[in-house]
């Protein structure tokens, strides 16, 4: 068959250009799925991922149940001018909100597909498309509310610390269990409406009471389990509408965010259901190991000094970083700091700041090379060799009661070990405590000095200073 044939049978048979683009789009997804994994090739990754995207849209256009346009073209345009307005006008700093929202978008839309599925077909649909549709539209619910929770924890419009009250765990309890009722019962009577759109409630308020008892500490992993809570609703939408290139992503975006979710709460000691269900920062711990003495401030002159005739400077980010926006004011002075021939590393927590890879987007923004960024297990041997080890925000990350206080709430929780550096300077605004509620031993250590402050200003301050020490 010579091209122009080719052509011609593909514009005869339109579902196979559609079932062609929704192959390169699964191929892509995977293939944009594994560049993420390192910080060399995620750019290149998102732009995979985006072609997927665009190839499974293009796709759609050609199935043969669509004969109207008009409703898919304004669903774009009104998306694209969502999306574009995103791009623009939310800052790095705010990502965490962003993704959030996100996450409750593509949930909705799901939960959405499925109610008017069951609506429509519910009494066609067999038992296994049923199973599917009640799992998407639970699944989508639940995730809707959350995601909004959890934006407005981090924006703070809702209270960081866990929301809780006495018997909070059997109440979720009991709503899970109604939810799942009602999810079994309109498996076994589809004419049951009232039962599906009580699923539909108790989902909802469901998703609610999941996240509030969770504090901002915790958002990581709460990020990454709502991704693959939207994710694992994409998947079961594909099996109810008999679309391969939706399960294909929906898996690797469900199984790949739970994943991530297992290894963030390994990188806290902490399993899932503590996280979920214990309350982290609702109580101040009142035991703290070494948490005694006087924090002792350092001149912004004095600690330019320090940082300039050092040998070997290690920053590292909390999320004290995002809220400043300071990360373009440390960039600007690890440069000032290698011009003097300082060697200058940023030492990564895994989950430092409040999503997943938070302090990397940041820094990436201002461009600071990843053969810089040096994930923890590889720092921590370095610091016993560091001259200063400066602390930008970050408080639970570098909280020494981990490793030593086995009665501590973070107890066994990984952490970078800025106490083993020669000297320790940590910017912050004041003496207050992190998001957990602990105080940090860190700083009454006779190797820490406080430098008090906005953290941007600080920065632009101190490498002021030090160019003209």
């Amino acid at each position: 068959m010579d091209p122009s044939q080719t052509v011609q049978h593909l514009a005869a048979h339109p579902n196979y250009i559609l079932e062609f683009t929704y192959l390169i789009a699964a191929i892509l997804f995977v293939f944009g799925l594994k560049a993420l994994s390192h910080p060399d090739t995620a750019r290149r990754g998102m732009f995979l991922a985006e072609g997927g995207m665009a190839a499974a849209i293009i796709g759609t256009l050609f199935h043969q149940d669509i004969h109207f346009f008009g409703w898919i073209i304004a669903g774009l345009i009104l998306g694209s001018l969502v999306g574009a307005a995103f791009a623009i006008w939310v800052p790095m700093t705010a990502m965490p909100q962003r993704t959030a929202l996100s996450h409750a978008f593509g949930a909705v839309a799901a939960a959405l597909v499925g109610i008017a599925e069951f609506v429509m077909h519910a009494g066609t649909m067999t038992l296994f498309t049923r199973s599917a549709l009640g799992l998407e539209v639970m699944l989508g619910t639940l995730t809707t509310t959350g995601s909004l929770i959890a934006a407005g924890k981090l924006q703070d419009v809702i209270r960081g610390t866990p929301i809780q009250f006495k018997g909070q765990q059997y109440v979720n309890l009991l709503i899970f269990l109604g939810m799942v009722g009602c999810f079994g019962y309109s498996l076994y009577d589809p004419s049951a409406t009232a039962f599906f759109f009580g699923m539909v409630a108790l989902g909802l308020l469901f998703g609610v009471m999941l996240v509030i008892p969770i504090g901002s500490a915790d958002m990581p992993v709460v990020m990454s389990l709502l991704n693959s809570y939207a994710g694992l609703s994409s998947a079961a939408t594909g099996f109810v509408l008999g679309n391969n290139v939706l399960i294909i992503a929906g898996t690797l975006d469900g199984f790949s965010g739970l994943i991530l979710s297992v290894l963030m709460c390994k990188a806290m000691n902490r399993s899932i259901t503590n996280v979920l269900f214990g309350g982290f920062g609702a109580v101040q711990a009142a035991s703290t190991a070494g948490a005694q003495g006087v924090m002792r401030e350092i001149k912004l002159d004095d600690a330019a000094v320090q940082l300039r005739y050092a040998s070997k400077v290690v920053f590292v980010p909390g999320y004290g970083l995002a809220t400043a926006q300071a990360q373009h004011a440390v960039r600007e002075l690890a440069n000032a700091l290698e011009g003097f021939g300082v060697t200058v590393k940023y030492g990564i927590h895994p989950v430092a700041g409040r999503m997943p890879g938070h302090m990397n987007v940041l820094l990436a923004e201002a461009n600071v090379p990843y053969s810089e960024l040096i994930e923890m297990e590889q720092i921590n041997p370095e610091l016993p060799t560091t001259d200063v080890a400066v602390v930008v925000g970050a408080n639970d990350v570098v909280n020494p009661d981990a490793r030593d206080n086995p009665t501590s709430p973070i107890a066994g929780m990984p952490i970078i070990e800025v106490d083993r550096a020669r000297s320790v300077i940590v910017l912050k605004r004041g003496q207050g405590r992190g998001f957990s509620g602990l105080e940090n031993p860190l700083f009454f250590k006779p190797v820490t000095h406080m430098l008090y402050g906005d953290a941007k200003a600080t920065l632009t301050a101190l490498t002021q200073a030090v160019q003209n020490v």
